[in-house]
């Protein structure tokens, strides 16, 4: 089994957190700061692409607290598209799933704070620990297809 790697797409910065093959660590990476529809991002992950082998993506949805989806969930479907077609040629279909992220930032914050982050420090990482509490959250929902 191959690596997950959970995407939190923003508008100006996203988040991505991985969990290994054998589903024990999971962990959050850097934090890519640009453009959310841009051509960089798509480049930043089929970077990680190259570093690991990559079996699926994680990527948040914004839904409302409600269970609909929110303003921004076309937003996260178009990029889950483009992410599709963007890497195919290099690197085959890799399925993409969308977990709820409600509440995620809330809690990566909390996550934080236990952690012994501060202040900028905190604001820095939270979009790839937001991804790290919904991978954590689709893996104990027994990754759901």
């Amino acid at each position: 089994m191959g690596v997950v790697i959970a995407i939190d797409h923003g508008t100006k910065k996203t988040g991505f957190a991985v969990v290994d093959g054998m589903r024990i660590i999971t962990e959050p990476l850097d934090v890519f700061h640009g453009a959310g529809n841009g051509e960089g991002l798509l480049r930043h992950i089929a970077e990680l692409c190259e570093e690991r082998d990559v079996e699926r993506f994680v990527i948040g949805m914004p839904f409302n607290m409600d269970g609909t989806e929110g303003p921004r969930a076309a937003d996260a479907r178009a990029f889950g598209d483009r992410l599709m077609e963007y890497l195919k040629n290099g690197f085959g279909v890799i399925p993409i799933r969308f977990q709820d992220e409600r509440l995620s930032t809330k809690e990566a914050d909390a996550l934080l704070v236990e952690a012994g982050y501060t202040g900028e420090d905190r604001k820095k990482r939270r979009d790839s620990w937001s991804a790290l509490v919904f991978l954590r959250e689709w893996l104990a929902a027994g990754e759901p297809a």
